[in-house]
This record gives C-alpha cells, structure tokens and sequence, in this order.
C-alpha cells in the first residue's frame, strides 16, 4: 500500500506527480527544486541559497510524512554546474551532520525553471 504526501510548506507539484510516497515504510521524496512554499518563486541568490532552499523543502515533506533526516538512506543532487559541487556540499552537509546518506551527484545539461540545483531523497523507517 502507498501513502501520498503533501504539504503546504513546501512547493506544490508542478506536474503529474506527488511531493512524496510511503510504501513499506520507505519514503520517496520527490526532486526539490528551489521554490519558496509561499510565493513558488525561485529563491534569490546562488547555490548555497538555492540549496538551502530545497534542503528545507525536502525537510518539510519529510515532516509531513513523520520522518526526519536521520531516516534519510540515499540523494541524488543534480547540478546545472558542477563547478557548483564544493558550494552545494557546504550546505548539504549541515543538514546530515552524522551517518550521512548515500548519495549520487551529477551535472547535468539543464533544470526546470533554470535552477541551479535539484535533490531528491528516499528515507527509511
């Protein structure tokens, strides 16, 4: 059985897809991208801003659901830029202080709405 997640603190789904699913007590949040929950705008600023962004999306969707970060198992970080990698892990990193994730990171040619970067993540109870 899989349960859908959602919530007003972070962006709504832009396309036929859900914040997060729950099924079998594993949580798969959906790629955040750096929009405020409020406006749907993109946050201004540059990487560090853009990831901080999207790491308290992706904090807010897991709240909702009765997760934390600690449960967080596995991310995928896409970047328009990889020169943006060192920046991105600055922040990135404070959110997964101890036991962090697993995680893959790529660059890749564009993201939606010309962001800087986009993270998803599955968590595990």
């Amino acid at each position: 059985m899989k349960r859908i997640i959602s919530t007003e603190k972070a962006p709504k789904a832009m396309g036929p897809y859900s914040q997060a699913v729950e099924a079998n007590k594993n949580l798969y949040v959906a790629g955040q991208v750096p929009l405020h929950p409020e406006t749907m705008k993109v946050v201004e600023g540059g990487i560090q801003e853009q990831t901080l962004r999207v790491m308290k999306n992706i904090g807010a969707i897991l709240e909702a659901a009765g997760y934390n970060f600690s449960h967080v198992v596995k991310c995928t970080c896409l970047l328009s830029d990889i020169n943006n990698f060192k920046a991105m892990n600055e922040i990135y990193g404070q959110f997964f202080p101890e036991n962090p994730p697993a995680r893959a990171a790529f660059a890749v040619k564009d993201l939606p709405l010309g962001v800087l970067v986009e993270i998803e993540a599955i968590a595990a109870k």
